[in-house]
């Protein structure tokens, strides 16, 4: 079964500063229907304008990924990093027993668009840890690249939970197949261009939650590549 969410869909903010669409219920937008799939709790595809950014606040228990699609996102935490996430880069913050941190666009002249992602770790209390990971974006052309898992290895960053989250840029006109294990379930993102997912078209923006299927076939259209989002979840 592939159910689809719409971009328009998504809980809207706009502050000047910063455009933000929420993919789930998150601050001021709430929709019961819309807390999350999975141990995915937070989906939120931000663009925040040149030298701006979100002042320091804490987290606790929660494995939060960021992924940048254009421009630079400063970091920096309690835990003592100060890093530039870059495009073709993946950031995991575990917040587990606290930390408290904060993400502006490192740049002064040119905004920066960025996915938050949160995924609830399947235990409470563990120690807080940041990992950031670089790759050729070689890596992710007509093919998957494993981005996060739930062991770190080379080039891939972990989260304490049993999810994977890999991407890939689709070359217009062009597929790209995904396998599920039995009992998993998927949640498509398309971050550019527009695809077909089994045949359902989709376009940037647009979501899909999967479950009780083991092929996934995703086609970039005609006109242009794609880039998508793929995570893999118990």
């Amino acid at each position: 079964m592939i159910v689809i969410r719409k971009s328009e869909e998504r809980g809207h903010s706009e502050k000047g500063w910063l455009n933000s669409y929420h993919t789930f219920s998150f601050a001021d937008y709430h929709d019961t229907e819309q807390m999350g799939f999975r141990s995915l709790r937070v989906l939120n595809e931000d663009v925040v304008a040149a030298g701006k950014g979100f002042g320091a606040h804490g987290h606790r228990d929660m494995e939060i990924i960021s992924y940048v699609v254009s421009g630079r996102l400063g970091h920096k935490d309690s835990m003592g990093h100060q890093e530039v996430l870059n495009p073709n880069e993946v950031q995991v913050m575990s917040a587990g027993t606290g930390v408290v941190h904060s993400e502006f666009n490192a740049s002064e002249s040119e905004p920066v668009h960025f996915l938050q992602i949160w995924i609830e770790p399947a235990k409470k209390n563990l120690p807080s840890s940041y990992q950031q990971v670089a790759f050729d974006p070689i890596e992710k052309a007509g093919r998957w690249k494993l981005l996060v898992a739930p062991e770190p290895s080379k080039g891939v960053a972990g989260v304490h939970q049993d999810a994977s989250v890999a991407v890939a840029t689709v070359p217009a006109g062009e597929q790209l197949s995904y396998e599920l294990l039995p009992k998993r379930h998927a949640w498509v993102q398309v971050l550019s261009g527009g695809i077909s997912l089994n045949g359902q078209e989709m376009k940037r923006g647009d979501a899909a939650a999967i479950s009780n299927l083991r092929q996934l076939t995703v086609k970039a259209n005609e006109q242009d590549a794609s880039e998508v989002l793929l995570f893999d979840l118990a």
